[in-house]
């Protein structure tokens, strides 16, 4: 297949989507209210459908009055249920799919459903207007000359009696329209492989000498694979063996952390980075400018979104406002609505909005991960600035880390442990203490009040981690792969206790 032949079917479809895009950018409300109405209409003879009984709700305050938020613990059994075959549960159309997601805990693994109208209207929708967006912004660009590299997940398709299941990414890769192959590598057979390590080695071999113009993947697996190359190459950066590569869409975890280590890799002045956010239960926002950390929130995916004032946060009892009583810089839970039969769930991460004409937000972390032992309300948003700052003084970058608490024990006052692994460690590591905690201090007035004269919270502690402490742990608990993400955050011990 041609180039241009692809050129003129890409530019195509992307004056054509321009205008939805539009549509959704100039009356969000209600696109999010008919979206609402077509889904409780569509889902109103399921049997979710009849114990709330969708037929009579008419607008959102009836969904929100009739209809519970919803936690995975909550709607597990009708998931078990829609796994052994039965079907009509709470989507209408027949469920086969389940991503299977770890989240960033040890807890036991949730089975996401994915509709086709999830796999067609929401995920793959979604990939086609990242590259939409992109291309608009970059008429110039010549990404699509080359392949570009997909790094997934690193679960095969499992299947039982009634229904198949895995990582996301592999469910997309089963479901990609044919004409994907050309412009993708590695092939699906590699895609697909259950082994991480042995994968990598076979998407080195497979793309070293491909024409490769863009990456996707997770940050911190991506380093993983992007180093493996320059070893295995013998080449010092990333564009002595790709000097066509342009773009790095990303996703999964903050890229703070990560843009310092990237710029060395990959020292091209106009590289761009174009950031997404996307889950097993849906793809929620992309980046649609060049050079910004804000994601526009894309609201004709199928999916309603509500929120929930973080200091209002009460689980499943928490209040929520829909989109159209949002404000600016102020944290919010996400709940969502979804054409993959999820109804009011709550997905667990924190977000703050940007803008709201349009509506564009910023991910903040994660309604479980943080530190509120002593009350100091330490979000991971908080620490990833921290952390940026100390780095910057020290001339330090970070690969990895993960913070707990020290509780209180006599008369002694608690505080925050760090595991920090360093790509490029500071010379004094006191020092870069110091600086962590007051950089801490000036972000958050919580924790600067619980900081003051030691009384509540003494000093952090940080720990330099030995190199590869995180991948050893991750490869030890079976979760190497795109997926998988080291826990931040906690409120327990139980991560720092295992990685000491």
């Amino acid at each position: 297949m041609s180039f241009p032949f692809i050129n003129a079917i890409i530019s195509w479809f992307l004056k054509k989507r321009k205008h939805q895009l539009e549509l959704f950018l100039k009356y969000p409300i209600d696109v999010q209210n008919e979206l609402l109405q077509k889904l409780i209409n569509t889902a109103k003879d399921t049997e979710f459908g009849k114990q709330y009984d969708f037929s009579s709700i008419k607008n959102y305050a009836g969904f929100s009055a009739k209809v519970p938020i919803q936690e995975y613990e909550s709607i597990e059994p009708l998931i078990e249920r829609c796994r052994k075959g039965e079907q009509n549960l709470f989507w209408p159309t027949p469920i086969r799919w389940f991503a299977k997601s770890s989240g960033t805990t040890n807890a036991k693994s949730k089975f996401i459903p994915v509709s086709n109208e999830a796999i067609e209207d929401c995920h793959l929708k979604a990939g086609k207007d990242m590259l939409c967006l992109y291309v608009s912004n970059n008429e110039n660009s010549k990404m699509f000359k080359g392949k570009g590299l997909k790094l997934g997940g690193s679960t095969a398709i499992y299947e039982n009696n009634n229904s198949s299941f895995g990582d996301l990414s592999a469910i997309l890769t089963k479901n990609l329209p044919f004409w994907a192959d050309f412009s993708s590598a590695p092939s699906h057979e590699i895609s697909l492989m259950a082994e991480w390590e042995t994968k990598m080695e076979a998407i080195i071999d497979e793309t070293i000498n491909e024409n490769i113009t863009s990456l996707f993947g997770v940050p911190s697996w991506m380093l993983v694979l992007l180093n493996r190359v320059l070893e295995k190459t013998g080449k010092d950066n990333i564009l002595e063996v790709w000097p066509n590569l342009e773009v790095y869409f990303h996703g999964g975890v903050n890229f703070s952390p990560y843009r310092e280590q990237y710029k060395k890799l990959i020292p091209k002045k106009d590289f761009k980075y174009y950031e997404t956010y996307n889950a097993s239960e849906g793809f929620f926002a992309i980046q649609d400018v060049n050079n910004s950390e804000e994601l526009l929130l894309m609201l004709d995916y199928g999916i309603f979104y509500e929120f929930i004032p973080m200091d209002k946060y009460d689980g499943e009892n928490s209040p929520t406002i829909p989109l159209s009583e949002v404000k600016k810089d102020v944290s919010y839970a996400v709940v969502i609505t979804t054409n993959g039969g999820l109804w009011r769930y709550l997905i667990g991460d924190t977000v703050r909005f940007t803008s709201t004409n349009p509506y564009r937000i910023k991910i903040t972390g994660r309604t479980k991960h943080h530190i509120n032992v002593f009350g100091e309300e330490l979000i991971i948003e908080n620490a990833e600035k921290a952390l940026k700052s100390a780095s910057k003084k020290t001339n330090a970058s970070i690969k990895d880390y993960t913070v707990g608490p020290i509780f209180m024990n006599d008369n002694k006052s608690g505080g925050h442990e760090w595991i920090i692994e360093f790509s490029k460690a500071p010379e004094n590591i006191a020092y870069f203490t110091e600086l962590l905690d007051n950089a801490l201090k000036t972000i958050n007035s919580d924790y600067e009040a619980k900081r003051y004269k030691n009384m509540t919270l003494a000093m952090p502690i940080v720990h330099q981690a030995r190199k590869n402490l995180f991948y050893d742990w991750l490869k030890e608990k079976g979760k190497l792969g795109g997926q998988h993400k080291i826990p931040r955050l906690s409120n327990s011990r139980w991560f720092l206790d295992e990685l000491l």
